[in-house]
């Protein structure tokens, strides 16, 4: 038998962030929950900032019977002599019954003790309390708090409690607050408490009391409403999604609205508006022809019919938060750019300040400026030296999130060269999975040295990321400096930057981070891990010739015919297994006997001795000898009672391996 089942937890007001960092994982620990009690069913989970609902419209209202069987050790050790051992005894105790009431089974290797007990299902109303109170203690929302006398803790204090399973309220206790069958209406609607009997009555209910209880519906709202402000002030208004689902879970009532600020803030830079608004007051930026406006967008969480004091009063709100980026802004002008500050800052320990971080870079930046032909030597080493001096800006300072970006306009008003001022705000990108990418090979320069500077310095005072933890992004700044090598097309070799640069790294241990390092490309690369394996197998440390490797031969692994090439490979693995594929292999061509080995050489020497511009028609040319392959595979004798002969044929196929193996070692690849 099923009937509806509602639980809501009421709570004071949630802090978005934390509630939305833990969303994606709340509706799998109620549904673990719920199977761990064998009453799994379909739910939905909706939310407001003051109540957690879990809605069930057909729910078991009892456990289904079941049959438990259970093992024992096998008879011949549980008993001896007749009489039961500690075997049978453990076993008996175990199951809760008599060693007499133990039966006997044979599973086809021997008989063992058995015992077979039918379980009635308990009825869920004596589950839901406990299950209630497991669910609330699995919700992980970072810092929690304690109210009242209470030893325990939660995000929020609980203020009410509702199990209500059909028209039936079920006995529950949450941190002290017993279940019951009322609920809290919107704060303009009423501060009291307002009763239900069942659960088509709590939704309409909370309707009329003004809580928008589906996050869906509150998002449509606020989403239509800003499209009506769109058309009416012919305006376009930037759609921050995570400010959009902060907006959507601190509001019951959504209303957005339209304010103004003084436009003499637009002489701020746009990201020190748009930053301000955002993270301070939860406002959205407006745009009309490309161009920020002195407009913001607000959702306000107000039932009323006069929202003109609502929108001053954020207009009020707003406007000395952009006074004091004002205040930063001229005063960092003033002041200017300088890294002097620096020296005092420290960026971990064992590695000094900041200042000697910068030293670091400018070193691997000279380094890589050889590598890739960069002749603006001087120019490259005063964006290094710059590049974090915003650190020490009032408005990064402020909004630590600008920084990179405030350097970039204060070295554009001072007159830098374009390049310098560029690379400043390009220097910490990629940040993020589908972050873009430095526009040139001079700001790729920048970028690279400080990705390579974090990785060698923390790596050699012992910082590496273990499991999860990775404080420092190392895992994003290698993925960073192979997306830079692909899309610049930079010969970027992490072995020789180390050796040339490992004296600057006292205790950097090279090994340790090369393996760091290609563990992650089979994180970057989306190819059959044993596509990158043959690849490395060819001893390519070059970052960007690694991926045009991966980018010619993985489609040839994908295709269908590349099964027909897997026979044929292993028994290239099996013949020069005990080989020497390292060493100069030399063919006797006096000694071929057959017309195949004369073929396959005569091959062999076609394809390798051309040069090819790409190695997608190079490894066309090596796949075209696998007919020659099997000519000789299916023709030939390799092992010769002759040694020189064998050894010729050996060889040869060595060879052919040799030729792949420049590539990738084929042998490698498993489909």
């Amino acid at each position: 038998m099923n009937k509806p089942l509602l639980i809501e937890i009421g709570v004071e007001e949630l802090p978005a962030i934390p509630f939305l960092k833990e969303l994606p994982n709340i509706e799998k620990k109620w549904a673990d929950i719920l199977e761990k009690n064998r009453l799994l069913c379909d739910f939905e989970f909706f939310y407001t900032p003051r109540r957690l609902v879990l809605w069930h419209r057909e729910f078991q209202v009892k456990q289904e019977d079941s049959v438990v069987e259970q093992f024992g050790a096998p008879v011949k050790i549980a008993y001896k002599d007749g009489e039961p051992t500690g075997a049978a005894l453990g076993f008996a105790k175990k199951c809760g019954v008599s060693v007499d009431e133990l039966e006997r089974i044979d599973q086809g290797k021997g008989e063992v003790l058995y015992f077979k007990q039918e379980v009635v299902g308990t009825d869920a109303k004596d589950l839901l309390n406990d299950m209630v109170n497991e669910f609330i203690s699995s919700l992980n929302f970072g810092k929690s708090m304690r109210w009242g006398s209470r030893t325990d803790s939660f995000i929020r204090p609980i203020r009410n409690l509702s199990i209500i399973l059909g028209e039936q309220i079920v006995e529950g206790e949450l941190f002290g607050v017993k279940s019951s069958n009322f609920s809290f209406a919107h704060r303009m609607v009423s501060y009291e408490p307002f009763t239900y009997s069942f659960a088509g009555d709590y939704f309409c209910k909370l309707d009329k009391n003004g809580v928008i209880l589906y996050p869906d519906e509150r998002r449509k709202i606020i989403l239509d409403q800003m499209k009506t402000i769109e058309q009416r002030e012919n305006v376009s208004i930037e759609i921050d999604a995570e400010l959009l689902e902060e907006v959507v879970a601190i509001t019951e009532y959504p209303t957005a609205l339209i304010g103004k600020f003084d436009e003499e803030f637009l002489e701020l830079p746009e990201e020190v508006i748009v930053t301000s608004m955002k993270e301070h007051q939860r406002y959205f930026a407006v745009y009309k022809d490309g161009k920020l406006t002195n407009n913001f967008i607000v959702v306000s969480n107000s039932k009323t019919d006069d929202f003109g004091y609502i929108i001053q009063g954020n207009e009020k709100v707003l406007r000395p938060r952009l006074a004091d980026g004002m205040f930063f802004w001229k005063n960092d002008i003033k002041n200017g750019l300088s890294n002097e500050g620096l020296k005092k800052l420290t960026f971990v320990e064992g590695l000094g300040s900041m200042y000697e971080k910068s030293q670091r870079e400018a070193k691997i930046a000279n380094y890589l400026a050889d590598e890739f032909g960069v002749e603006q030597k001087e120019l490259l080493q005063k964006a290094v030296m710059m590049a974090k001096s915003d650190l020490m800006s009032e408005m990064v300072f402020e909004f630590t999130e600008l920084q990179g970006l405030m350097g970039y306009y204060y070295a554009k008003l001072a007159g830098e060269d374009e390049l310098v001022y560029t690379a400043l705000k390009e220097q910490y990108l990629p940040d993020g999975e589908d972050s873009e990418l430095p526009s040139n090979k001079f700001s790729s320069i920048v970028a690279l040295s400080f990705k390579l500077d974090s990785l060698m310095g923390l790596f050699s005072v012992g910082k590496i990321p273990t499991g999860s933890k990775d404080p420092f992004g190392l895992r994003r700044a290698a993925a960073g400096i192979v997306k830079i090598a692909m899309e610049h097309k930079l010969p970027i070799d992490l072995e020789k930057i180390i050796d040339a640069l490992i004296s600057n790294y006292p205790g950097l241990d090279k090994k340790v981070l090369v393996e760091f390092f290609n563990e992650r490309l089979f994180k970057i690369f989306d190819v059959n891990p044993t596509v990158l394996k043959a690849v490395l197998g060819s001893g390519e440390t070059n970052v960007y010739e690694i991926s045009q490797k991966l980018c010619a031969l993985n489609p040839i692994v994908l295709s269908d015919n590349f099964k027909e090439y897997t026979a044929t490979f292993k028994r290239v693995a099996n013949i020069i297994k005990d080989l020497d594929t390292n060493s100069q292999l030399s063919i006797d061509e006096s000694l071929f006997e057959d017309e195949q080995e004369k073929a396959l050489f005569a091959k062999y020497s076609e394809v390798t001795s051309k040069s090819y511009d790409d190695y997608e028609v190079e490894l066309d040319a090596l796949f075209s000898m696998k007919v020659q392959l099997d000519d000789f595979f299916d023709n030939v004798y390799v092992n010769h009672e002759d040694e020189a002969i064998k050894t010729n044929r050996k060889n040869l196929i060595g060879l052919v391996y040799q030729a792949f193996r420049k590539i990738a070692d084929i042998k490698e690849i498993t489909i």
